[in-house]
């Protein structure tokens, strides 16, 4: 599988991770420590620094 590099538009403020913008290692980091990865959270989510699946659904249902 290609991973596609998308360091222009990455939303995640985390901009020091050597995964910033490469999508694939990011989801698959994330999936391998039970987290989400940032791309998924609102702006104020994903300023928490909490990739829990937990915040996750609680950001979500923020924005219902």
């Amino acid at each position: 599988m290609a991973c596609n590099y998308n360091t222009i538009n990455c939303p995640c403020t985390y901009a020091s991770c050597s995964r910033h913008g490469k999508c694939c290692e990011c989801v698959a980091y994330h999936r391998k420590r039970g987290e989400a990865p940032g791309c998924l959270f609102s702006k104020s989510g994903e300023r928490t620094y909490d990739r829990s699946i937990e915040n996750l659904y609680r950001d979500y249902k923020k924005s219902c």
